[in-house]
This record gives structure tokens, C-alpha cells and sequence, in this order.
């Protein structure tokens, strides 16, 4: 019988050493490998998701200068006040609507009587309603004279770690912050409420009901008969400018801002909703037709 000579045994204990290092380095390149493979999906899915968003800010500037071109390409008397539009552009359908912003209450221009009937309108009772009415317009007002300043006081006494602003509301937003208004009425009433109107009254013919119903003196009976009259063309706005008895806080006509709402539907079943605010400029000495005042859209998830 043959003994195994040392050299041998040394053989196959280096040729075993070799085998384990070269199952090491095949076992690190299909980690390597695998964690390639990771990196380049994920950076695939990266540059589709910033894809989608360069071409859903392209699609809702597309439908802002639409917009803005259907408002000013006759005479600024004749201007719509509303409307909407499709297109379909690239990989996906667009839908845009646009109405005036006089169709909303301007909360830095309005008065305490249409605040309050807003308010009202919206569940809350008249008294309190009229004291919403007042923080607003506290908000919004410049500080008292002489070194008092109550509205600032009432802040400080509610433990708040902020002051009223006591200048223009920025944005309808900063109704969450004015003292004393419940949550609840805040979130109701956002949607009726503007700060780029520019205008004390409201357009009537474009406005939503609870907007109408908040005019004083608004009874249901009337309040029906505008609804039942408005429509497109002059005539009607003059029937609707009668059913109002001369208020003051009506009516009929837009403003030179415009929102839009704009909702796109991408092929690869992705929707994103926007909206926008446009100024148009009337200036001839203008370097562009519109500004944006506002933009907001819900790409990366709800607010």
C-alpha cells in the first residue's frame, strides 16, 4: 500500500485553498452583480418619476398659456369669465377649466357684512359669524395707533406663539392661523375665498351659491331666481345685475386673475391635478402675456 508523500498532501490542501477563494470571489461578483442590477432599476424608476414631473409642469404650462390666450385674444369687455378645454399632448390628456377669481370673496378687500354672510352661510351662528368677520379684518389691518394694539393682545392672551399679520393676507392659507376660527369652518370656507380678486364685490354670473348666498340681504327666494337666470351673454348679467337691487357687493364681470384647474392622465395610468392663478397683463409694454400668482399641484402627494 502506498503512503501519501507530504508534497501531495500539500497539493490538495492548496488546490482546496484555491477553490474556497475562487467560490469567495464568484459568490462577491453575483453580490456585486446583483447589487448593480438593484441601482440601475432603481435609477430607472428615478428618471422615469422626474420625467413624469418635467413633462406634468410642461402640460400645466401648456394649459396656462392656453388659457391665458383664450382670455386675451379679443377685447378685455368681451373677456370669458369661464370655460374649459381639453388637448392631448405627448403621452397624455389634459383637462383644463378656468374661472375669474372675482367669483371668490377677497378676503383682503371684502367687507365685515359679506365675510360675516359667508361664515353664516356656512353653518356658523350670525354672532359668532360677524366675530370671525372682525379677526379677519383684525388680520389683515393695520395695527392700532399710539402703541395699543388689541388684535395683537388677543393673540398674546390666547397663549398663541404668533401675532395677527396686520397687513394683506399672503395667501387664503393663513385663515388657519387668524384667531378663534374653528378648523372645521376654515376647511368649508377655502374654497370660496381668494387674495388676488382685487375686488370688494363678487362677480355674481361666475360666483358658486354659498358665494351669492353671503351677500347682504340675500334671501332664498332670490337667491334661486339668480341661479335660475345666469348663464353666458350680456343679457343675462343684466337680468342677474337686476335681481340684485343694487347691492353693493355684486356684480357682473371678471378680473384680470384667472384660476385655473388643470388635471392630467397619463398613458401609463398616473393622474396628477393642479391649480393655478394667472394675472394677465394688459400693459403693451409687458415682456410676457400672464403671471403666475400661484401653483400648487398634487405630483408628489396631497399637501
Amino acid at each position: 500500500m502506498m503512503v501519501p508523500s507530504a508534497r501531495s498532501s500539500r497539493r490538495r490542501a492548496d488546490d482546496g485553498f484555491i477553490i474556497v477563494a475562487v467560490l469567495w470571489i464568484l459568490g462577491a461578483l453575483a453580490a456585486l452583480a446583483s447589487i448593480y442590477s438593484i441601482y440601475v432599476t432603481n435609477t430607472a424608476v428615478s428618471l422615469s418619476v422626474n420625467d413624469d414631473r418635467l413633462q406634468a409642469e410642461a402640460l400645466v404650462t401648456a394649459a396656462l398659456e392656453l388659457t391665458a390666450y383664450r382670455l386675451s385674444a379679443g377685447e378685455a369687455k368681451s373677456r370669458p369669465t369661464e370655460g374649459a378645454f381639453r388637448f392631448r399632448l405627448g403621452r397624455a390628456a389634459v383637462a383644463a377649466d378656468f374661472r375669474t377669481e372675482a367669483a371668490r370673496i377677497d378676503l383682503n378687500m371684502a367687507p365685515k357684512e359679506l365675510l360675516a354672510g359667508l361664515f353664516a352661510g356656512l353653518g356658523a351662528r350670525p354672532d359668532a359669524a360677524e366675530y370671525y368677520a372682525d379677526r379677519i379684518i383684525g388680520w389683515r389691518q393695520k395695527g392700532d395707533i399710539a402703541g395699543q394694539n388689541n388684535e395683537a393682545d388677543a393673540y398674546r392672551t390666547a397663549g398663541l406663539s404668533y401675532g395677527p399679520r396686520q397687513a394683506p393676507f399672503s395667501d387664503a392659507s393663513e385663515l388657519w392661523l387668524v384667531l378663534g376660527l374653528p378648523p372645521a369652518l376654515v376647511e368649508r370656507a377655502l374654497p370660496f375665498v381668494t387674495v388676488y380678486s382685487g375686488r370688494a364685490d363678487v362677480d355674481v354670473v361666475d360666483a358658486a351659491p354659498e358665494v351669492i348666498a353671503a351677500l347682504p340681504g340675500m334671501t332664498p327666494d332670490r337667491l334661486y331666481g339668480i341661479l335660475g337666470q345666469r348663464g353666458p351673454g350680456a343679457a343675462n348679467a343684466q337680468i342677474v345685475q337686476g335681481l340684485l337691487g343694487g347691492a353693493q357687493d355684486a356684480s357682473a364681470g371678471g378680473s384680470t386673475a384667472t384660476r385655473v384647474t388643470v388635471r392630467i392622465a397619463f398613458d401609463n395610468g398616473r393622474q396628477v391635478a393642479a391649480e393655478a392663478v394667472i394675472l394677465l397683463l394688459d400693459d403693451a409694454d409687458a415682456k410676457e402675456p400672464f403671471r403666475v400668482l400661484s401653483w400648487r399641484d398634487d405630483f408628489d402627494g396631497p399637501d
